[in-house]
């Protein structure tokens, strides 16, 4: 007699809400700083001209050692260190860039070898300057489904490699850097609150970097090489991509409010794209709110694309301008065209109950551990690459042939 086969019964699910919170956030910043004078060596402008259009006085340039990845890095470890989590309780990290050193791996998968997060998952989104908001809306819905519960969201950018230095209306905006969030599930109300992505293709052509994909694609009159744009450099139509942003800044936080039951007077903070200071200003005009209710510092590091919503959260935690229990909010638009807002209640990373208090010596540890598991692996590979060119015949298609010869077939 065949007995029956049995299985578990179901778990239950759990019927009371997910909130996921922003319990780390943290920088990776390059150490070179460039301002408007030095880039008049080399472009034809001058500091006076720079900040009238732009409000930009400097920003930073990564050197020949600094990649989207190590800031990532950088930006990844400093919120670990302020959500107090070790890598191994990382399920997730999401990398919004459009700067990265490979079409593939991803860089967040590099950054996941390197911080030794060996149960996470790992993918790069390609939003633009709108990334980040739409990576922490990824990261939230999955935390919200119960799926994950804890998740890395970074925005890094070099986009001083895929600049083109002869074009002013470019290379006078953009800098390097990158910032992160840890984002946490919770059963306490609050954090992420409502999201709007936003997108419009039809506007591709005024904002975009060809890469190799493009060369075969040069008769096709949308994106390409065939309208005198350089490989693997970045183009932008300014006055097209203004006019767009102070479009969507306010119409985009106005449905997030919305879609949060909240009104523009119950936000203690906007931290905005910051891609230019009079496109800021022009979005405070549109929600009729003073200009000091947004975050601001495209003045020291210029447009970082998605790395400068999380640049400027950090730095307004820093400085005291968000504190527990404050709605504020997100908002990035760029190439795409991609635009996206977000509504966030801000806790405190404190004041939930740990298991346990974690210390920065055993994340380091972590670290270094990651760092020799990566490095052993490569001189494994390199010792058995040797050996298959020594020895042919230990090679993997040779162990195929014997097999072969020795089937029926």
């Amino acid at each position: 007699m065949v007995k029956a086969k049995t299985t578990a019964p179901p778990r239950p699910r759990n019927t009371e809400p997910i909130y996921a919170h922003i319990v780390g956030w943290g920088v990776g910043l390059p150490e070179r700083t460039m301002t408007n004078d030095d880039l008049t060596a080399f472009v034809d402008t001058s500091d006076e001209w720079i900040k009238a259009r732009t409000g930009i006085h400097e920003r930073r340039i990564a050197n020949s050692k600094e990649t989207t990845a190590t800031l990532g890095l950088k930006a990844a470890q400093a919120a670990l260190n302020i959500a107090d989590i070790l890598p191994t309780d990382i399920d997730l990290i999401i990398c919004a860039t459009s700067s990265p050193e490979y079409i593939f791996p991803s860089t967040a998968s590099v950054i996941q070898a390197w911080l030794g997060a060996s149960n996470a998952g790992a993918f790069d989104l390609s939003a633009a300057c709108s990334g980040f908001v739409y990576a922490v809306d990824m990261a939230a819905q999955s935390i919200r489904s119960g799926s994950i519960t804890t998740a890395v969201v970074i925005g890094s950018e070099t986009f001083s490699r895929v600049i083109d230095w002869t074009d002013r209306g470019t290379a006078i905006l953009f800098g390097d850097g990158a910032g992160a969030v840890v984002l946490s599930a919770s059963s306490i109300e609050g954090g992420v609150l409502s999201s709007v992505l936003r997108s419009d293709g039809s506007g591709a052509e005024m904002l975009g970097i060809p890469t190799v994909g493009s060369i075969d694609i040069a008769d096709i009159p949308t994106i390409g090489v065939n309208e005198g744009h350089k490989m693997g450099k970045m183009h932008m139509n300014g006055g097209e991509v203004f006019k767009f942003a102070i479009r969507v800044i306010g119409e985009s936080i106005t449905q997030a409010l919305d879609l949060a039951g909240l009104t523009v007077a119950d936000l203690k903070l906007i931290v905005p794209h910051q891609a230019n200071l009079r496109i800021i200003q022009a979005a405070a005009r549109a929600l009729k709110v003073d200009e000091s209710l947004f975050m601001c510092n495209l003045d020291r590091f210029g447009n970082t694309s998605a790395a400068s919503i999380p640049i400027a959260l950090c730095e307004a935690v820093a400085l005291g301008r968000v504190v527990p229990g404050d709605n504020i909010a997100f908002v990035g638009f760029g190439g795409g065209l991609t635009w996206a807002s977000m509504i966030v209640q801000w806790s405190d990373p404190q004041s939930e109950d740990r298991s346990r208090l974690l210390t920065r010596q055993r994340r380091e540890i972590s670290y270094r551990v990651a760092w020799w598991r990566a490095r052993l692996i490569r001189i494994s590979r390199q010792i058995d690459d040797l050996v298959r060119r020594i020895r042919p015949q230990r090679g993997r298609m040779e162990r195929l042939r014997r097999n072969m010869d020795r089937s029926d077939f």
